[in-house]
C-alpha cells in the first residue's frame, strides 16, 4: 500500500469523527458566546496566551518573552494548568519545585524569573486567579498560560498563536488534523502572532498570510521568529564538557535529544553545522523512564568522533535535570540551547508589546 493510498482511507476514516468533535466545540463556544455558560471577568487585568492546535506554537517561549517584557512595568503573575504534574490544585512554584509537582512549562518559566515574577499553577483557571489576587492582593497583572479555550475566564487580551509552518487555514480539526477549534474561532482573539517564521521571510509571504487569515478589522497580526542563545549545561554541577558548536567538526557527532510537539525546527536549526547529527525524538512533555535513559545511553556511545555531546531543548533540560535516572557519566556532555522570541517588523510597522501595554491599560473592553 502506498503512502497516497493510506492517506486517502485515513482520511475517509477519520473525517466523520472530525465532523463530530467540531460539532461538540461549536455547540460549546455558540453556548458561550450565548451566555448559557457564564463567563467571569476580574478586575486585574488577564492576558490570555494560546492556541488553536495542540501544541508546537511555541507558547511557553512568546509567554517568557510577554512576561518578561511587561514584568517590567507591571507587578505580573503566571497562571497554568501545570499540565502532567502529579499534584492537584493550586500550587506556587518555589525553590523545591519539581516538574512533577507544577509541571516542566511553569518550572522553566519559574526558574527563568525567579522572585521578579509569581508562578502558580491551577487546572481551575478561576479559582487559580481568585487564589492568586488573593494571596498576593499587589498583583497587577495575570497572565495566562494555554487558555484561549478556557472560556470561563474572560480575558482584557487574547492572544493567539499561529505556527507559520502549520497554518490553520491548511489544517482540519481533530482527529484528521491538529485543531482543537475551527479555524473561524480565530475570531476570538484580540491580536495574533505567527510563530516561528523563516530568518529569510519576504514582505510578500506576511500579506499572503494575511489575506488568507482574513482577521477582522479590531484584530491585529503580528510576526515572530526563534533566536538561540550559546550552549548551557543542563547539569551545571558536573563540571561540564565546556566545548561550543563553532569547536566541532565534520568528525565529531551530536544527539539531539526532544520531548516537544514539533521538533523539525530544533533540528533544522543545526542542519547547517558541520558535525554529524542523530536525532532521539519522543512524544511532548514525555516523562524519561530508566529504559528510555539506558537506549539514549546507547545511543550515544554508538557516535562517532572525538567529541560528543547531546544537545536537548529548553523546556526538556527542565524535566531531565530532576530525573534521577540519567547516567552520571553523561551529565557533563549534556547541554540546551535556549531559545528567545524575536517579533519581525512584517505589516505596517506593528508593536507587539506596545500594543499589548495599550490594550491591558484601556478602560473599554
Amino acid at each position: 500500500m502506498t503512502a497516497e493510498t493510506r492517506n486517502k482511507i485515513l482520511k475517509y476514516v477519520l473525517t466523520p469523527f472530525s465532523w463530530i468533535y467540531g460539532g461538540i466545540t461549536a455547540v460549546r463556544n455558540w453556548m458561550f458566546d450565548n451566555k448559557i455558560l457564564p463567563q467571569e471577568e476580574f478586575d486585574v487585568p488577564i492576558v490570555s496566551v494560546g492556541n488553536l492546535t495542540v501544541g508546537g506554537t511555541g507558547k511557553t517561549p512568546h509567554t517568557e518573552y510577554i512576561v518578561g517584557m511587561l514584568a517590567m512595568d507591571y507587578n505580573t503573575a503566571v497562571l497554568s494548568r501545570g499540565y502532567k504534574r502529579k499534584t492537584k490544585g493550586f500550587l506556587m512554584a518555589n525553590s523545591n519545585s519539581t516538574p512533577d509537582s507544577i509541571g516542566d512549562e511553569p518550572l522553566q518559566i519559574f526558574r527563568k524569573f525567579g522572585s521578579r515574577v509569581k508562578v502558580a499553577v491551577c487546572e481551575d483557571r478561576r479559582k487559580g486567579i481568585r487564589e492568586l489576587i488573593k494571596q498576593f492582593p499587589n498583583v497587577e497583572l495575570i497572565v495566562l498560560d494555554d487558555a484561549f479555550q478556557h472560556r470561563y475566564v474572560k480575558p482584557k487580551v487574547s492572544v493567539l498563536l499561529m505556527d507559520y509552518n502549520r497554518p490553520l487555514y491548511e489544517d482540519h480539526l481533530l482527529p484528521l488534523g491538529r485543531l482543537r477549534e475551527s479555524p473561524h474561532q480565530i475570531n476570538r482573539a484580540d491580536m495574533v502572532v505567527v510563530t516561528k517564521c523563516p530568518h529569510d521571510i519576504m514582505p510578500l509571504d506576511f500579506r499572503l498570510v494575511q489575506k488568507h487569515l482574513d482577521l477582522m478589522k479590531f484584530q491585529k497580526l503580528y510576526f515572530s521568529r526563534y533566536t538561540y542563545g550559546g550552549l548551557l549545561p543542563v547539569f551545571p554541577d558536573d563540571e561540564p564538557y565546556n566545548v561550543s558548536l563553532a569547536e566541532l567538526t565534520r568528525s565529531d557527532s551530536v544527539l539531539l535529544l526532544s520531548g516537544i510537539a514539533n521538533p523539525r525546527g530544533f533540528v533544522r536549526h543545526f542542519k547547517s553545522y558541520p558535525f554529524k547529527i542523530k536525532v532521539c525524538h519522543f512524544p511532548d512533555h514525555h516523562n524519561f523512564s530508566r529504559d528510555d535513559l539506558t537506549n539514549i545511553e546507547k545511543m550515544f556511545d554508538s557516535l562517532s568522533g572525538e567529541h560528543k555531546i547531546i544537545l536537548t531543548t529548553e523546556k526538556d533540560a527542565v524535566r531531565l535535570a530532576y530525573n534521577p535516572y540519567f547516567p552520571t557519566r553523561l551529565k557533563k556532555m549534556t547541554y540546551f540551547m535556549p531559545i528567545a522570541v524575536k517579533m519581525i517588523n512584517g505589516l505596517e510597522n506593528a508593536d507587539f508589546i506596545s500594543d499589548l501595554k495599550k490594550a491591558i491599560d484601556s478602560t473599554t473592553d
